[in-house]
């Protein structure tokens, strides 16, 4: 009798596992659903804020920017399952060293001493220094002037590094965000800010006639995606899958809708 109720009993788990396995609707997975199981998980991240390139919808609260839309067309493009994080733009090397992401997708210039650190995907967009002054400045007309100016400007980034070029240290006002920065200038407390050409046209754009931008765009740079050291893989991957959204239009629609503009 014991014999018999065991087997019964193990009959019915077997079958209440069969089911759970099929789901509770009797239905098998579909297609879409065992394809998205399967497939692998890429943790990119980005200072959610640096507009245009990334930033939170103050609306839905949700990531938006270039930046977000083109990682995302990328994973798509290469099979990958986007995990997307928000964090300081001064973490994020250390963040791929301690394998803590997969991927920095945050408008980070390629320099020859973050090479050293990390690697690069393919260039995907380029950009280029500007100054930024109050909009009533008639003195400040670019770079030349700066010399024993205030400047603001946002830590680890290439503005940072060419301020410390220009002026005295303690003449620098650092920042966690870009637009901490630009406020500091707006309210007058700062006499320039050096940025990102689009991230500063972005943010004059969003009303802050109080700002303007002087002087030419200091050199030519070329932002990259960063990944951990010796994953090849990873790379090899996603500029796979840049290229093939350059050559079906996908790059350029994503390109003119934070831009305005056709790819340069």
């Amino acid at each position: 009798m014991k014999k018999t109720l065991k087997f019964v009993l193990l009959a019915v788990l077997v079958l209440a596992l069969a089911v759970a396995a099929v789901g509770c609707d009797g239905s098998e997975p579909t297609k879409e659903q065992a394809k998205d199981a399967a497939k692998p998980k890429l943790i990119a991240a980005a200072d959610a804020t640096f507009a245009p390139f990334e930033f939170t919808d103050p609306k839905t609260g949700k990531y938006v920017g270039f930046d977000v839309e083109l990682i995302q067309a990328l994973c798509d493009e290469a099979g990958y399952e986007l995990e997307f994080r928000s964090m300081g733009f001064d973490g994020l090397i250390a963040a791929l060293q301690a394998n803590q992401i997969d991927a920095a997708v945050s408008a980070m210039t390629i320099t020859d001493e973050r090479k050293k650190e990390v690697d690069f995907s393919d260039p995907y967009y380029k950009s280029g220094l500007v100054v930024a002054v109050q909009a009533k400045d008639t003195e400040i007309k670019g770079f030349e002037d700066l010399k024993g100016k205030k400047i603001a400007v946002q830590s680890g980034t290439t503005g940072a590094l060419q301020a410390e070029k220009i002026t005295d240290k303690d003449k620098i006002t650092y920042f966690t965000n870009a637009d901490q920065a630009l406020l500091e200038l707006k309210n007058g407390a700062v006499d320039a800010v050096v940025n990102d050409f689009p991230v500063s046209a972005y943010f004059i754009q969003q009303g802050n006639k109080e700002v303007k931008m002087v002087g030419e765009i200091l050199s030519a740079e070329e932002y990259g995606i960063a990944v951990p050291k010796g994953k090849t893989e990873t790379v090899e991957k996603l500029n796979a899958a840049l290229k093939k959204i350059k050559e079906n239009g996908k790059y350029d629609q994503i390109y003119k809708k934070w831009f305005g503009e056709e790819p340069k």
